[in-house]
């Protein structure tokens, strides 16, 4: 019997829990923190208005990210959020004296990319008082933002980008390539040392005729433009170009003698 196989990607794994927000705006801000970093599942445990989906503030500030924001779910208690989750973390800048272990938001992502058995929920406090300590203590870590220690009041939805980014670099392996991280754009073809060698005697030529190298006095001009090429990677294309430049140097600088 051939077996379903399960989708263990962190992006549907992870969910992000929003306890008793106040603010449409935030709900909205939210969830649209988390589609741009590729996760979708949004539970707001009692929130100030319970249609805060349909409010147009929370449309608004859902810019693009309305699925996001009709998806999500309304529940009345941080265990009904929490089911089907077998690891919690709670976000919080207050420490407490008696709390799960302390985590930062790049560890945790670490962990929770590093090991698929773990379906978890992030769960965020309210904007006024945060996160009762009976919820944190329900949780298998607290989460700390290493924010300015003068300053570390982060708005509710840019907390939910922080730890939204930090999970999909952390599994950025499960990314398409251009996703991941790869170059983007035009890439031509590497530059030859033999092209690169003929577009430095190239350019030499056409630096000696405006006056610009003195080839009785040379010093160290055109090792140190090798230098500064040798780190551009230069492609074929890109050498053709200053080739041509040489060349036009030349050419007007003949026109000029023979004027």
């Amino acid at each position: 019997m051939k077996m379903a196989k399960i989708d263990t990607s962190l992006f549907k794994r992870l969910r992000f829990v929003l306890v008793e927000t106040s603010s449409p705006g935030n709900v909205g801000a939210a969830a649209r923190a988390i589609k741009t970093m590729g996760f979708s599942e949004l539970v707001l445990v009692n929130p100030r208005f319970p249609d805060v989906l349909q409010r147009d503030e929370a449309i608004a500030f859902a810019s693009g990210a309305q699925d996001v924001l009709a998806a999500a779910r309304i529940v009345d208690s941080v265990e009904q959020a929490l089911e089907g989750c077998n690891f919690a973390a709670a976000l919080s800048a207050r420490l407490r004296e008696f709390s799960p272990p302390l985590t930062a938001p790049r560890a945790l992502a670490a962990q929770l990319a590093g090991d698929v058995s773990l379906n978890a929920a992030v769960i965020f406090g309210s904007e006024r008082y945060g996160l009762p300590n009976e919820i944190v203590e329900k949780c298998n870590v607290l989460l700390n933002i290493p924010a300015n220690p003068d300053y570390s009041s982060l708005n509710l939805a840019q907390a939910v980008q922080v730890l939204a980014y930090e999970c999909r670099v952390a599994a950025s392996e499960e990314l398409p390539p251009v996703a991941a991280g790869a170059e983007i754009g035009f890439q031509g073809n590497a530059a030859s040392l033999a092209d690169i060698d003929g577009m430095f005697a190239h350019l030499e030529k056409a630096l000696i005729e405006i006056e610009f190298l003195d080839p009785a006095s040379p010093k160290k001009l055109m090792p140190r433009l090798k230098r500064l090429f040798s780190r551009a990677q230069l492609e074929t294309e890109e050498v053709n170009i200053l080739r041509g430049i040489a060349s036009q140097i030349l050419t007007k600088r003949r026109r000029l003698d023979r004027s």
